[in-house]
């Protein structure tokens, strides 16, 4: 089984976005890829309401949605649209990832749970609740050759989630991200690694990386974590690429069998001491 990863600068208009996912895809499946996985935002990389309003669509009758089809079919892929912005009726928008079949029918999509509301030292404010809306359902679904889980971005700091796609049965686990530089450098690698050990699953992550058209920064990185905590393929800066590698998913089985985390835990009850009752 062979999947990719690419690595993206995607900027404010859908079109040359759409073009340059075309091209990675295409050159992924010239490489052997049988899932491909594109960035969080792929669609268009915009920094609130405003810069959506106009290039993000609704999903009935959405031209990326239909553009992301003919790539599918056209490499005859399971492409993994990492996330693209759909407007809703209150005037927000769903960060939507989606997963289209190799005959360009799509198996599910998902909405970012988590949003990105948080300040960092030395840069301004990000509060992605002001344009977006959170999903609530986590989703697992069947990807060729083995069972996705799926995710985005600031997930990925929500363990309590990806227990929850590994326990219904998820072997490969999808970070599609547009991780911060400041926030990347300090923790993308381990996070990734981590949620992989916790999991026993194959952690495969797609990032933005580069300067955007907006003047954003992020970090790329982007990677493949096998379930023993490994960093299997990578790309070694923010440079737009193509990552792919071979996997085995025997390695789920085994990681989960040496480390048996998942089937050990057990659910426990909370007890806050009060010293001033005593």
């Amino acid at each position: 089984m062979r999947i990719a990863a690419l690595q993206m600068c995607s900027g404010t208009q859908p079109e040359p976005n759409l073009s340059a996912l075309d091209a990675l895809v295409a050159e992924a499946a010239k490489q052997g890829a049988q899932y491909v996985l594109s960035p969080e935002v792929t669609v268009v990389f915009a920094e609130n309401r405003e810069g959506l309003r106009g290039v993000a669509g609704p999903w009935d009758g959405n031209p990326a949605i239909a553009r992301a089809v003919e790539i599918a079919r056209s490499n005859a892929v399971t492409l993994h649209l990492g996330s693209l912005a759909v407007a809703l009726p209150d005037g927000r928008f769903a960060n939507r990832s989606v997963v289209f079949r190799p005959d360009g029918s799509i198996a599910t999509s998902y909405d970012k749970i988590h949003l990105f509301d948080a300040t960092l030292p030395g840069v301004r404010a990000y509060r992605e609740s002001e344009t977006y809306k959170g999903g609530d359902a986590a989703v697992v679904t069947d990807a060729p050759g083995f069972t996705l889980g799926l995710t985005i971005c600031y997930d990925l700091r929500f363990p309590a989630l990806y227990r929850v796609l590994a326990e219904a049965g998820a072997q490969v686990i999808s970070v599609p991200a547009a991780f911060t530089v400041p926030t990347g450098e300090a923790h993308w690698e381990v996070l990734l690694r981590a949620r992989a050990i916790e999991t026993g699953c194959f952690i495969v992550a797609a990032a933005q990386g580069g300067t955007h058209d907006n003047g954003r920064m992020t970090y790329g990185h982007s990677m493949i974590v096998d379930p023993w905590g490994k960093i299997i393929a990578k790309i070694d800066g923010d440079a737009a690429g193509v990552l792919v590698t071979e996997i085995d998913l025997g390695a789920v089985t085994d990681a989960r069998g040496r480390v048996p985390a998942l089937a050990n835990s057990r659910h426990f009850s909370l007890s806050v001491n009060d010293a001033s009752a005593s």
